[in-house]
């Protein structure tokens, strides 16, 4: 009987501890599955704008694959350029597609919306190597422009390590147009080592030697500076 009594007693006991705590206890039990059905769907959703991003953008790279494009393709390619960016502004995918758009841009004849695009890179990305390609590209603009100074500013900050041979490569681009074959001598040879002892391939930059025509001339560094 006494344990029947411990029993009964004990059944009391769970019967008031669920009266006064069950409806907290039925609540958290929902909140955390709830969290973790919402931060489910919040991966999966994610995933699904990540997976949405990266077709539209190789749909770009499609689009543009081509050396010239024609005006159609050309503004169905930018119409998809602003998709992107509307919808995945905050992605890799956005600032690779200003790039994109940048390229366009020139090739359509608009070099203020190209200058646009870059700077848009530039301000807005916070990738320093994308800012970096964003910085060559409109020092490679502005000394098209026929603003090499300006050029030579935009390469001084912000370019990454990553990309120091193509960087001393306009940066000659910019001192030649400017007319100071030296220096443009210089940095094109800078260039070249620093592409040589990081394997990367730099196309273009020996012809622009060839037809300074001091490269091949064994003239060395102090000579090249006199």
């Amino acid at each position: 009987m006494a344990d029947l009594r411990s029993e009964e007693e004990q059944v009391d006991a769970l019967k008031r501890w669920w009266k006064e705590n069950g409806v907290s206890l039925i609540a958290g039990v929902a909140i955390a599955a709830a969290g973790v059905f919402g931060w489910n769907a919040w991966q999966s959703y994610q995933e699904n704008q990540a997976s949405a991003a990266s077709a539209r953008y190789q749909q770009l790279i499609n689009l543009t694959a081509g050396t010239q494009l024609d005006n159609a393709t050309a503004g169905e390619a930018r119409e998809l350029v602003i998709e992107i960016i509307d919808n995945h502004g905050k992605t890799l995918y956005a600032d690779l597609a200003r790039l994109i758009d940048a390229r366009l841009a020139v090739a359509q004849g608009d070099p203020s919306g190209a200058r646009v695009a870059l700077e848009t890179v530039i301000d807005a990305s916070g990738r320093d190597y994308v800012k970096g390609l964003a910085r060559l590209r409109l020092a490679r603009l502005q000394v098209a422009d026929g603003d090499a100074e300006a050029a030579l500013a935009t390469l001084d900050t912000g370019i990454p390590d990553a990309l120091a041979a193509q960087r001393a490569d306009v940066r000659g681009d910019a001192h030649h147009a400017l007319d100071r074959e030296s220096e443009a001598g210089e940095a094109w040879r800078e260039a070249l080592d620093l592409a040589e002892a990081r394997n990367q391939p730099l196309f273009g930059v020996q012809l622009k030697l060839d037809n300074l025509g001091l490269y091949d001339s064994g003239l060395d560094n102090q000579e090249l500076d006199s």
